[in-house]
Order: structure tokens, then sequence, then C-alpha cells
């Protein structure tokens, strides 16, 4: 705790309290009859932490809430409020690294425990392995990956081994011909010296079909409800690419 911070102890045996911190309230109870006899009192009708409690929602809330509006046709917005809506609770998904991350792990509600895989080293390449792992594990469950253009492009080949072992995850490409990330920290810091950001990219819907996939293209965000289904409904590993403009670098900024 901080210095000035508030302590209560609880512990079983009395000798523990107040052996390491000085606590402001020291306890003898086992945990059990704590909760117990805690759960039993009644609270002040208006605690004066309820209005500071109350504030910290309403801004999560505002926060974790999707714009609806950005440069370009295609709003990650609506998709992920639409995926939030129709995947069942138990869906894993995964992503690699990127800023096209940034709308899952902001945005979709996770929850259960164990329905998100993600690097915590901020390592491209690795929604796709990750799900063809996850869909190999629980192959009841639904499982869908996110990947920029330029993280696909680092483990796609990946998606052969989905359709090789006949296991049918949904790849998100989130495609804006950039490495996205990387082309923000240059815009910001040096303006002037953009370099070896700018992507070539493959047909990623006729590239599923081409391993034996099925593959959709979205240029619209209405067009991606009806493509998401096609792509579930068809039984085999997936691609859905989604056009996104370069200038929706995150929620937030262009």
């Amino acid at each position: 705790p901080y210095p000035d911070q508030a302590l209560v102890h609880v512990h079983a045996d009395a000798g523990e309290l107040g052996r390491v911190y000085r606590p402001t309230i020291a306890i003898n109870a086992s945990p059990a009859a704590f909760v117990e006899a805690f759960a039993k009192r009644k609270p002040a009708a208006k605690p004066a932490w309820a209005a500071d409690i109350e504030k910290a929602h309403t801004a999560y809330l505002e926060w974790s809430t999707p714009p609806q509006t950005g440069p370009g046709p295609v709003q990650m917005g609506p998709i992920i409020e639409h995926l939030g809506r129709i995947l069942p609770e138990d869906a894993i998904l995964t992503n690699g690294a990127g800023n096209y991350a940034t709308w899952v792990h902001r945005f979709y509600r996770n929850r259960r425990f164990g329905t998100q895989a993600a690097p915590t080293s901020g390592s491209m390449g690795y929604g796709t392995p990750a799900a063809v792992a996850a869909k190999s594990l629980f192959p009841d469950r639904t499982v869908v990956a996110f990947a920029g253009d330029g993280c696909f492009l680092m483990n796609g080949q990946e998606f052969a081994t989905a359709v090789q072992y006949d296991l049918p995850i949904v790849v998100i490409v989130v495609n804006n011909g950039i490495y996205g990330t990387i082309r923000m920290h240059q815009e910001r810091e040096y303006p002037s010296r953009v370099v070896a950001t700018e992507l070539r990219n493959p047909d990623f819907a006729a590239l599923a079909r081409a391993y034996g996939g099925h593959g959709e293209t979205v240029e619209k965000t209405a067009d991606f409800a009806p493509a998401f289904e096609r792509a579930r409904a068809s039984g085999k590993p997936a691609i859905v690419e989604i056009k996104l403009d370069p200038e929706a670098i995150t929620p937030t900024r262009t």
C-alpha cells in the first residue's frame, strides 16, 4: 500500500497481523468468516466514493464505445459492434500486432476467460497461426483471427494448414495498404522521411480461394455482415478482406 493509504488486514493467524505492514484496521478472522460477516453489513445509502465510481464508469463506457464515422467507406466501429452482437460468448478471437488490433482490444467485449489470444511482445503475424491452433484444440468453438495486411503477409501461409486439416477459421484481414503503426510513427516523428511502409498486396479473397478456402472482399461497411455470414456458412477456412482507408490509422486520429 501507499504510505497514506488505509489498509485493512484480515488474517486467521493473529501473529500475522501487522507483521509486514502496519494496518489501519487489523481483523483476526478466517477469510470465509470475514466475507460472511461483511456481506451482512449494511452499506451507507450513498457512500462518499459513489460519485467517483459513477464518473469512472461513465468515462469507461464513453471510451469503450466505438466511433461510427471516420475516413473512408468502411468503418471499423460498426463492424466490431456487429461481431460483439453475433459471436457466441465462447468465441475465440486472435490477432497479431498493429494499430488495427486497437479496435479489437478496446471495443470488443470478451465475456469469458480463454477467449482472446494475442501477443504480449507485439509480434506481427501471430493471429493467423494462433487461430489455426485454437481451432485445432477447440473444434466446436468459433475462431476469428484479425490480421493487418502486413501482419498477414508475415505468416499468412498458415492458412494452408487450416485448409489441409479442415479447420474453418475466419481471418479478417484489415487491409490499409501500409505498415500502419510504423507509418504512424514516421509521419509523427519524421514527416518528411516516410520510407518502406507502403505495401503492394495480393487479392486476399482470391488468395483464400486459391488455397481452397472461401474469400470475401468488403469495400463498404454494410457489406461486412453478409460477407462474414457467408464466410461462416461456407464451412471452410475463410478470409474476409476489409479495404480500410489508410487515414483511419487509429479509432480517434488520422
